[in-house]
């Protein structure tokens, strides 16, 4: 029997939810409704990722995926069943389910007129089934918490009871396993191993404690409370987003006789604008999915759905050993790690302090993944080490994938020392690089310095592609490298300095 196996075997005798019932519900039944509905989700992905993220909802979903003309947003369907995977998808950043969309919206001509549309508009929309997912993600979202909070009291409870007799101490472990299993059925942001299984019991879950929920509502009815966010793009708008927010929100304020709140709400209605394109949206997510990695952050911590993006391009392959030479925090070489487990990953830094940072991001996801697998032996194959990245201490053609986000010469380093630094760092990447089959992808936005940097190395370094991307409002550029076939030897002049050269000059 599997570990999953074993695990959702055990999950039925485990007491998961304060109104987990033991009668199943029917297939007529509510969850027979709810795993056939069929609903569109929008989401937005770092800006010149956007195929890289369709590929990925294809491999992981089965779902066809179409990207918006809007820059940095996908749209892809699902049934409702597959919801907990979504969540675990690696390249998007925030999530919200379609209510409709508008592909030719056709805007008159004065401001009074478009804004009386929108008001008109909140009457006509098909909330009903986005609703329904809104609700079934919520109700995710609530037992991830609470999950969370009860491993955190059980590792209280560990730490008081640390000398007691070997009777507790085996009643901890218990707890512990119980909470380890429960941590697998609830935690769909971050564990994809049991999600189909997971997505099955919860259905149940949610449709035997429905009754039950329906009979509170109609006691204490809760009035929701909501906001509107407006997302425009385009400059033959007569309107604000500030405006088609406060009007379009009135109207479904009369419409649901919800209550509007700013900072705590509830539902978060989105209204994307591009150019003549219209989507009405109800948010999934209530922070990025890309703060997912990183407790200890740094000048220029880079977002993980960035950093999976950049890995992705480079198409890692197992038992592959991907060197991050500027490590920072780590957040690149730790999405590989999360994400590529069959390969080996070196996060490098000459800065003492970005080290300790990396490595305390390490050494959180360990603790974290550790409460999660129930395993105290679990690890990532991953070494964070400081070195200089001029002189690597890696043999000479080692390495089969670099990935890098170098120094911009803005918040780290100087855009004049970028100039000597980033050819010293080609050089030495292509001396660590595997001949003919290795690749790198390099993020800057010194474009102008990389360019002529290059354009010097281009006997070992072959530019195959390049991503342009927006890091926060910097217009910056991933650079996708691939190492040529051509050898490298090492000289040494008369100050005992190496040199690189071309082997093609060796008997010269």
């Amino acid at each position: 029997m599997s570990d999953v196996q074993e695990a959702t075997k055990q999950l039925l005798d485990v007491n998961l939810h304060e109104n987990w019932r033991a009668n199943q519900v029917t297939e007529s039944g509510p969850r027979s409704e709810s795993e056939h509905l069929q609903v569109t989700i929008g989401a937005t992905v770092p800006t010149g990722f956007e195929q890289t993220a369709a590929d990925e909802v294809r491999e992981k979903l089965g779902s066809s995926c179409k990207i918006s003309k809007d820059r940095g947003k996908i749209y892809f369907d699902i049934s409702v069943e597959s919801l907990a995977q979504v969540h675990c998808l690696r390249s998007v950043d925030n999530l919200f389910v379609v209510v409709k969309e508008f592909k030719d919206y056709q805007f008159k001509e004065t401001k009074e007129e478009v804004l009386k549309d929108f008001e008109e508009l909140a009457g006509k929309l098909p909330w009903s089934d986005p609703l329904k997912v809104w609700k079934i993600n919520t109700s995710f979202k609530k037992k991830k918490t609470k999950r969370k909070k009860i491993n955190q009291n059980s590792g209280r409870e560990k730490i008081d009871n640390g000398q007691g007799d070997k009777t507790d101490e085996k009643e901890d472990k218990k707890g512990f396993t119980n909470n380890t299993l429960d941590s697998h059925i609830l935690d769909y942001y971050e564990n994809p191993a049991i999600k189909e299984e997971i997505s099955t019991l919860v259905g149940d879950d949610l449709a035997s404690s429905k009754d039950e929920k329906d009979e509170k509502e109609e006691t204490h009815p809760k009035v929701l409370k909501f906001r509107v966010t407006c997302n425009r793009a385009g400059e033959k708008h007569c309107f604000s987003s500030n405006e088609a927010a406060r009007d379009f929100g009135g109207a479904v304020q009369d419409y649901f006789k919800w209550k509007a709140d700013m900072t705590n709400f509830d539902v978060e209605v989105l209204l994307n604008i591009h150019d003549n394109e219209i989507v009405v949206g109800i948010a999934l997510t209530e922070e990025s999915l890309h703060r997912r990695n990183i407790t200890h952050f740094g000048p220029t911590t880079l977002r993980s759905t960035l950093a999976y993006g950049m890995l992705r391009l480079c198409a890692p392959q197992p038992t592959d050993i991907i060197v991050d030479p500027m490590c920072g925090t780590g957040a690149i070489p730790i999405e590989g790690a999360t994400e590529w487990s069959n390969c080996y990953h070196i996060a490098g830094d000459n800065n003492p302090l970005a080290v300790n940072r990396a490595a305390n991001n390490i050494s959180s996801l360990l603790t974290k993944s550790q409460i999660k697998e129930g395993k105290v032996s679990w690890s990532l194959p991953i070494d964070a080490v400081q070195w200089d990245i001029c002189n690597l201490p890696l043999r000479t053609g080692s390495v089969d994938i670099i990935v890098t986000d170098m120094p911009f010469g803005k918040r780290m380093g100087s855009k004049k020392r970028n100039w000597n630094l980033y050819p010293a760092c080609l050089r030495e990447m292509s001396r660590v690089c595997k001949p003919g089959t290795g690749r790198a992808a390099l993020l800057t936005q010194d474009k102008k310095c990389f360019t002529k940097a290059l354009s010097g190395m281009g006997h070992v370094w072959r530019k195959v592609h390049t991503v342009w991307v927006n890091i926060g409002g910097l217009h910056a550029a991933v650079y996708l490298l691939k190492r040529t076939p051509q050898l490298l030897f090492i000289l040494q002049n008369k100050t005992g300095k190496e040199l690189l050269g071309d082997a093609k000059n060796e008997d010269g």
